[in-house]
């Protein structure tokens, strides 16, 4: 509430299904604004901990590796939260559900979401869809106690669900690389759709559509976001040996260098905005102790990658690129494009989606963001 996230429209609901009803007995409480988890809290064992932790304004994870690993420490892959509070209630206020509104969420997750939009708008307006059978079981479990019945499907979130639509307003907890196109279809025209949007080199944003007559959905992105992939549109990074093909770094990489820091790239928004330029690739950082790293850029089609070291107190850095696309000179051009932009945020850019596909635009649907081509 100090935050100005909890507005005084969604106090009953957050009265009537606070937080700790939807939070399970093993957790790993998240940080605000990053993305390490610490070990893991067992209520019955710490219950002080417990309590701190789900009234703290910071995501909490509560499966990781689809449920696979469950000792204290991180796994590989969150796979299952229940996400900070402030980025719920200005999600919920951005989707402007009114009494009555069909409202389709996408990633039931432990059920919060779902039960304070069944307190707004009626459980049997609600329907939410979560791919996980356990996590789906327990989630129905909590709003079943807590007194609310929503629709509560398993299934592919992409898949939307066709049997209830269409819909005033759609939610998507998880984030999205590529906005499922069934969404738009479920969807009313002059509903809306709230959902985190991120490229594949990185960056996300809340997107906020408006689905139009003709079947287009376009909008604003609204600020910065951090979720956990749909599972369909999950991938799977392969590891930099199988891009040196045996070899050792840096095998047939050809050497440059760039006044370019490696630092001057790793923003949030900053990669936003490459990847919004930048298809089908993603970096990745080695540290080491000195407080050094190596950037490393890789393609999805395991055919292209590159190296950009950084050292403190340097001006110029060393670049290795390898494979028929330059990698970092095609991040430099996209940084180089989003300086001459005066630096947009996440605000001034666009999304808009049809059934051919979808194209990022800044500041007005009609200014495509261009991708980089050599």
């Amino acid at each position: 509430m100090e935050k100005g996230s909890l507005s005084s429209d969604w106090l009953p609901a957050f009265r009537r299904a606070p937080r700790d009803l939807f939070v399970p007995d093993v957790i790993w409480p998240g940080t605000a604004g990053g993305n390490r988890q610490k070990n893991r809290i067992i209520r019955s064992e710490d219950p002080d901990g417990w309590w701190e932790a789900v009234y703290t304004d910071a995501p909490i994870t509560t499966q990781w590796d689809d449920g696979a690993h469950t000792g204290s420490g991180a796994g590989k892959i969150p796979s299952s939260s229940n996400s900070m509070p402030t980025m719920v209630f200005s999600m919920l206020d951005a989707l402007s559900v009114h009494e009555g509104h069909q409202v389709l969420e996408i990633g039931t997750g432990t059920g919060w979401n779902a039960a304070l939009l069944s307190h707004r708008v009626g459980p049997e307006n609600v329907v939410t869809v979560e791919v996980d059978d356990d996590t789906a079981a327990d989630a129905r479990k909590r709003l079943q106690d807590a007194g609310f019945a929503p629709l509560a499907v398993v299934g592919d979130g992409a898949n939307g669900y066709p049997p209830a639509a269409p819909y005033d307003r759609v939610i998507a907890t998880c984030s999205i690389g590529q906005m499922p196109y069934a969404w738009v279809e479920q969807t009313k025209p002059g509903g809306l759709i709230v959902a985190p949007w991120g490229p594949t080199y990185g960056g996300e944003a809340i997107v906020h559509l408006t689905v139009k007559s003709d079947g287009t959905a376009s909008g604003k992105f609204l600020g910065s976001s951090a979720f956990m992939r749909l599972r369909a549109q999950r991938t799977e990074r392969k590891h930099v040996r199988e891009y040196l093909k045996g070899k050792a770094w840096p095998a047939d990489g050809v050497r440059s260098y760039t006044s370019l820091s490696p630092d001057e790239v790793g923003d949030w928004h900053v990669m936003f905005a490459i990847g919004a330029q930048v298809p089908n690739a993603f970096p990745w950082m080695e540290s080491y102790k000195d407080g050094s790293y190596t950037l490393w850029l890789r393609d999805t089609e395991v055919t292209s990658w590159a190296t950009a070291d950084f050292e403190k107190d340097r001006s110029e850095f060393e670049v290795v690129q390898s494979g028929p696309r330059k990698l970092w000179d095609e991040v430099m051009v996209a940084y180089r494009w989003w300086e001459d932009q005066d630096r947009p945020g996440f605000e001034r850019f666009g999304l808009t989606v049809s059934a051919e596909g979808e194209t990022v635009w800044l500041d007005d649907p009609d200014n495509l963001v261009p991708p980089v081509l050599f």
